[in-house]
C-alpha cells in the first residue's frame, strides 16, 4: 500500500505530493560504484541495521518478487505497510516461507487506521492494535508504527498532546511483555495540511511523557527537514528515544545525495551515538530500483563507520 494512499484514509486527510526534481542518472553521486560481494564483507559491523519501506518500491511485481528483489539489493530486512491484511492463511505460509529462504525478516508493520490523537476513536484504535498484533505474530514482526491522526477541531492543541500521551499509554498496555515496540511517526504539514504531530521537539516530549521501554519515537529525517530541520541536533539529544529512522532525501523523497539533506553526517553521528535500531530506506529511487538501494546500504554503514 502506497503510504499517501493510506494517509489519504486517516481522518480523510487530502495529501500533497512533494515536487520532484529532475531525476540523475545512476552513478552521478561522487564515488558512487557497483557495490559487489566483496565491498559488502569489507565492511565491520555497525551498531544499527539497514530496512527498505516496501511501499516505495517495486509495486508493479507480485510480493514474492519484491521480496527478491530486496534480497538481491543486499537487504535482509522488510517494512509493511497493510500489505498482509488482505493475505490467506496460504499467502501467510507462503509469503514467511519465502522470506525465510531469502532471509529476510519483516521488521516494522503500519497501517492502522486511527491514531492516538483524538480520544473519541480511543476504543477504535486500541481494538485495531489488538488485530494488528494477531497478524505481527503470524509474521514474526516486533514494531508498530503508530499515527496521531489530524488535528481534531474544537481540540484545543493540550488537550491533543494530552490524548496522544495516553493513547499511547492504553496501547502499550497491549504490548506489555511481549517482543513488541510502538512506533510514533511524526508527518510535515506539506505533504498533510492536517496532521497533528509535525513537530519532533513535541513527539519526543510526547514519547518522555508516556515512559515507557516499548514506546518510542519513528524519527523520519524527510519529514522532520521539512518542518524544521535541526535534525542532528535533535537525533542528539534524544537518540534514546528513537526506534526506528525513516530516510528520504528533499525535495523529491528520493535517495540520499539527491537533495539538501547531508545523509553522511547524519550516518557518522548514528555511528557514534551507537544508536542500534532499525534504519529504513524509504525513498523512490531515481534510477535502477536495486543498484541505488545496494548504494544506499553500503554508503549508510561505511559512513556510520566513521
Amino acid at each position: 500500500m502506497d503510504r499517501r494512499a493510506f494517509y489519504k484514509t486517516l481522518a480523510g486527510a487530502t495529501l500533497g505530493v512533494a515536487a520532484t526534481p529532475v531525476k540523475p542518472a545512476l552513478g552521478a553521486h561522487p564515488g558512487f560504484t557497483t557495490p559487489s560481494l566483496a565491498s559488502d564483507q569489507s565492511i565491520a559491523e555497525t551498531p544499527f541495521k539497514i530496512s527498505i519501506m516496501l511501499w516505495t518500491v517495486f509495486n508493479k511485481l507480485p510480493f514474492d518478487e519484491r521480496l527478491e528483489k530486496v534480497a538481491e539489493a543486499g537487504y535482509h530486512a522488510v517494512e509493511l505497510v497493510g500489505e498482509p491484511s488482505n493475505w490467506s492463511e496460504d499467502d501467510f505460509r507462503r509469503y514467511n516461507k519465502k522470506r525465510a529462504e531469502l532471509g529476510i525478516i519483516f521488521d516494522t508493520c503500519a497501517g492502522l487506521r486511527h491514531g492516538v490523537g483524538d480520544p473519541s476513536v480511543r476504543d477504535a484504535f486500541l481494538d485495531e492494535v489488538r488485530a494488528q498484533l494477531q497478524v505481527m505474530e503470524k509474521i514474526e514482526c516486533p514494531r508498530l508504527i503508530v499515527m496521531s491522526g489530524n488535528v481534531v477541531p474544537g481540540l484545543s492543541p493540550q488537550a491533543q498532546h494530552d490524548s496522544c500521551v495516553e493513547g499511547l499509554k492504553r496501547a502499550a498496555e497491549l504490548v506489555e511483555g511481549k517482543n513488541i515496540t510502538l512506533l510514533v511517526e511524526n508527518i510535515d504539514l506539506e505533504e498533510n495540511p492536517h496532521y497533528y504531530l509535525w513537530s519532533v521537539p513535541e513527539a519526543f516530549k510526547i514519547i518522555e511523557q508516556v515512559d515507557h521501554p516499548q514506546v518510542r519515537f519513528l524519527y523520519d529525517f524527510y519529514h522532520a527537514q521539512i518542518s524544521g530541520g535541526n535534525l542532528i541536533t535533535h537525533l542528539q539529544k534524544n537518540v534514546e528515544k528513537v526506534g526506528l529512522i525513516h530516510i528520504a532525501d528533499v525535495p523529491g523523497r528520493h535517495e540520499p545525495g539527491t537533495g539538501e539533506i547531508d545523509y553522511i553526517n547524519i550516518y557518522k553521528k548514528l555511528g557514534e551515538l551507537n544508536y542500534n535500531h532499525y534504519v529504513a530506506m524509504e525513498f523512490h529511487p531515481s534510477a535502477d530500483p536495486v543498484k541505488i538501494l545496494s548504494h544506499a546500504r553500503l554508503e549508510a554503514l561505511r559512513a556510520a563507520q566513521g
